[in-house]
């Protein structure tokens, strides 16, 4: 991560989100990430996707950093702080009309401990995976996005797939730490 200048985005009206990377050692030489399988529900348009810890920026939030401080507190029940930051990574936002308008800011903590989660009801699974089985099951898949199969890249985890604004955050993150 050492050298990498983050991407911004700067466009007005655009709503401001973070996400957390919680990146812990396993004990042997590899690192473990923390992913959630996000809570089915109407109103949600990730329902029921494998995602990061991460939401929108509160207006008591000092900064996008307290917003992906406090989401990962809210989901998981895992406490980061800001001497646990390692970097960020470039901003993301939605490639689809039918998603909010927004952009993530994706934050990467490390975690000395596996943490073991306390999901909050955003989260239906938490799943610590390393980065190389994460980058061993990279792939290409089809998927339901708002009512199109789409094609598109990710990575099978189990019987889940993680792809879009979760997958655009984390390929370059393992590109970074040579995963």
């Amino acid at each position: 991560m050492e050298g990498h200048t983050p991407l911004r985005v700067n466009e007005a009206g655009v709503a401001e989100a973070a996400v957390s990377v919680l990146l812990s050692p396993n004990g042997s030489g590899d690192l473990e990430l923390l992913l959630l399988k996000r809570a089915e529900r109407r109103d949600d348009p990730w329902s029921g996707q494998i995602s990061l810890p991460g939401g929108r920026r509160d207006t008591e939030d000092e900064d996008l950093l307290a917003t992906a401080i406090r989401e990962t507190r809210e989901e998981t029940g895992v406490v980061v702080t800001r001497d646990a930051l390692v970097g960020e990574l470039d901003d993301v936002y939605p490639r689809s009309e039918l998603l909010p308008s927004l952009f993530a800011r994706p934050f990467v903590f490390f975690h000395p401990l596996r943490a073991r989660p306390t999901l909050g009801p955003e989260a239906d699974l938490a799943l610590w995976v390393t980065t190389s089985e994460l980058r061993a099951s990279e792939r290409r898949d089809t998927v339901n996005a708002g009512g199109t199969l789409r094609t598109v890249t990710g990575y099978r985890i189990g019987p889940h797939f993680l792809w879009g604004l979760t997958e655009r955050v984390l390929t370059p993150l393992l590109d970074l730490i040579g995963a």
